[in-house]
């Protein structure tokens, strides 16, 4: 039976509310209408050239972790204080590196985790993933669901272990494909958040691909999914934390550096 944890509140609902000012009006003669004197300590001020107080500047928003250029780090939302980026060497590569950062109390990326080696896609990369191009889609993702076929390894993130977590067959490289699905953390391509790893929908349509994963390598390249070593997977479901709003940050070094 699928075992399902119950799921945090997350960070990207909102609440809206609003405040109802009341004024109040006063009638006057037209003797009474000419405006008062200013208070001794505004007229004081005025004579003395005194500026009025600005208001405070905004935060500065945190550069964000290595590598990321300033277009990529727009599409981390401002919660966020975990991002795993993966980068690969070129578009047309399927091996990559993987790292998790995450801001710590002064505002700044400290990495996490890694480098750990990584694979991605037959073909590589794109911007425009579409079902059966074996590439893996660029670009910033949240990350809120997990799962597989193996017990829940102490996960963050609510975990599903279900018996249909299995990828029967052979990889590219003719390599078993056993054991791959073990561990799994969705990817929120195209996907409905908050769902099990294991969902259908395809909000984007079923022409635009999905079950865009994270899990474990076996060995070779993927179909679109990023794989990591089983421990790797295991360290990094024990450190994703929806409290933190992880997002995975991913595609070639040169794209993602824009």
């Amino acid at each position: 039976m699928p075992v399902r944890k119950v799921r945090p509140g997350r960070g990207l609902t909102a609440a809206l509310c609003a405040t109802l000012a009341v004024v109040g009006y006063m009638t006057v003669s037209p003797e009474e209408s000419t405006p008062p004197a200013p208070p001794r300590a505004a007229a004081k001020n005025a004579g003395s050239g005194a500026a009025a107080p600005r208001p405070a500047a905004p935060a500065a928003r945190p550069a964000g972790p290595p590598g990321l250029g300033p277009a990529t780090r727009t599409g981390i939302p401002d919660g966020t204080r975990q991002v795993f980026v993966v980068t690969g060497e070129t578009r047309n590569t399927n091996v990559a590196k993987a790292v998790l950062y995450e801001l710590d109390g002064a505002k700044r990326w400290q990495r996490a985790g890694g480098p750990w080696a990584a694979h991605n896609a037959l073909r590589g990369w794109t911007n425009d993933h579409t079902i059966g191009d074996l590439r893996t889609p660029i670009g910033v993702f949240t990350l809120g669901d997990a799962g597989g076929l193996m017990a829940d390894p102490g996960a963050l993130l609510p975990y599903d272990q279900d018996e249909q977590f299995v990828s029967p067959g052979t990889g590219f490289l003719g390599e078993s494909l056993e054991g791959s699905f073990d561990y799994v953390v969705a990817i929120d391509y195209n996907r409905v958040s908050g769902t099990t790893p294991l969902d259908k929908e395809r909000p984007l349509g079923e022409e635009r691909g999905g079950g865009v994963w994270i899990h474990v390598d076996h060995g070779g390249p993927t179909q679109g999914c990023i794989s990591l070593t089983t421990d790797v997977m295991r360290q990094l479901l024990r450190q994703l934390d929806p409290a933190k709003e992880p997002v995975i940050v991913m595609g070639p070094a040169d794209e993602i550096a824009r």
